[in-house]
């Protein structure tokens, strides 16, 4: 492996304040990146925050308010971000939501589909021309093995016409890759060197394993920590697609362990259904047309 230290670069991590954003956050804080956690819930990203600071007192490290399933906040935060940094080395789309009830963002989309996928759809297109500004910049979208056996539905994406939470899930996670594998496509078809990747983090035990509003029983929680790959593992499929210099974008990584659901960092090949191209570009029109963002790829100022 030959991974960079990210010495005066900024980045970007969704989902910051726990799980594998944090643990992740943590890595990219030691290398010397600026790190921006972009959350929902401030108070617990500025407990994050501190808990890093405790380890890393020299860590430039600072919260942001961040709700994907909103998208006034999403454009807010990309705005607020614009006016404050003249670039972005490195944006890790990880926040996720799994398996709640039937619920809708504040734009009317089913909760999974609207945040995992279409709010950091918005948010990258948004944030695209800083990216554009740094040779070799990076965007990190974590999926999920959830994305196997997965389809997007594209007559029932609000789930009116039935929901299932585990289906819609994976819908949301083979969204996540094929978004990350079309983007990649159409950076290098534009020459632009800022790469996109796909990653997964095997089964983790993170917090998005809740039952509704309710934290697991600790019985549970225990288990699953015995069983499942801690979050410090499973963070690192994230910190090799957004550090490995040897990597070309394009590649999907997961663990290298028994069915992928455990271990070190590797390259996994990704479901037949992620191949689908007229999928990946039907998915790519649609979530233009229901975020009304569009990416710009003709503004780069890359060398």
């Amino acid at each position: 492996m030959a991974q960079e230290l990210l010495t005066g670069k900024t980045a970007i991590v969704t989902g910051g304040n726990s799980g594998i954003g944090l643990e992740a956050a943590k890595v990219f804080a030691e290398r010397g990146a600026r790190i921006i956690l972009a959350v929902r819930n401030e108070e617990k990203g500025r407990a994050a925050c501190n808990t890093i600071l405790q380890g890393q007192p020299e860590a430039q490290i600072e919260v942001m308010k961040l709700d994907l399933a909103d998208l006034s906040t999403v454009h807010g935060f990309a705005e607020q971000f614009e006016s404050r940094f003249e670039s972005l080395d490195l944006l890790i789309n990880n926040a996720g939501v799994m398996t709640p009830p039937l619920t809708k963002t504040k734009d009317g989309f089913e909760l999974q589909f609207g945040s995992n996928h279409l709010g950091h759809f918005a948010l990258t297109g948004l944030l695209l021309p800083l990216l554009l500004k740094k040779p070799d910049s990076r965007v990190v979208t974590v999926s999920s093995l959830a994305h196997k056996g997965a389809s997007i539905d594209f007559d029932n994406l609000d789930g009116s016409k039935g929901y299932k939470a585990m289906k819609f899930y994976g819908q949301s996670k083979l969204a996540n890759l094929l978004f990350a594998l079309e983007l990649d496509k159409r950076l290098k078809a534009h020459g632009i060197s800022t790469k996109s990747f796909a990653c997964h983090p095997g089964i983790s035990a993170t917090n998005l394993f809740k039952f509704g509003k309710r934290d697991a029983p600790e019985f549970l929680k225990g288990l699953a920590n015995r069983l499942l790959q801690p979050p410090v593992m499973g963070a690192m499929p994230t910190i090799y697609a957004a550090t490995e210099s040897t990597l070309n974008g394009g590649e999907y990584i997961g663990p290298d362990g028994k069915g992928q659901r455990k271990g070190f960092p590797a390259l996994d090949t990704p479901h037949a259904s992620a191949n689908n191209e007229a999928a990946s570009k039907k998915l790519w029109e649609v979530s233009e047309e229901l975020t009304g963002v569009k990416f710009d790829f003709t503004g780069q100022e890359q060398s």
